[in-house]
């Protein structure tokens, strides 16, 4: 019996390097990308081992006109400037939607413009299970 114990410790220890490694990977992008913009995304390399390529065309700051800017403020996070990377007030309203089998229009969704940031640079996509799984590191990218 002992050897199943050392195996399940075995496994447990690998897991943990793999979880640990993968941190501190991403904090040193985090820490890189303070500094310049991100060379590439997760969003972006899953697109690429998609199929879809590699499709991207920076705009600075500057070079944007600021109706643009608040074009897509007003799209995507109307509270965006009330604040600080979650939207209580949506987050509550979509969990008791959702309580209420009520259906909210598209795109009304609680996900801030901060958090969609950290999910498309630092996190996945994805779907069923998997979105709420993400949603713990997503909290911590996005304070």
């Amino acid at each position: 019996m002992p050897k199943t114990n050392s195996k399940k410790n075995s496994i447990f220890k690998k897991a943990l390097r793999i979880v640990a490694i993968l941190w501190l990977s991403s904090l040193a992008y985090v820490v890189l990308c303070k500094w310049m913009m991100p060379p590439i995304t997760v969003t972006q390399i899953v697109d690429v081992f998609s199929g879809y390529g590699l499709k991207r065309d920076y705009v600075s700051w500057d070079e944007m006109s600021p109706n643009i800017k608040l074009a897509a403020i007003a799209s995507e996070d109307q509270r965006f400037t009330d604040h600080g990377g979650f939207d209580w007030k949506s987050i509550d309203k979509s969990m008791n939607s959702k309580k209420k089998k009520k259906k909210l229009p598209k795109g009304a969704g609680a996900s801030t413009i901060s958090q969609q940031t950290a999910k498309n640079v630092f996190l996945w996509q994805g779907h069923g299970i998997f979105r709420y799984i993400r949603k713990a590191p997503e909290f911590m990218y996005t304070n």
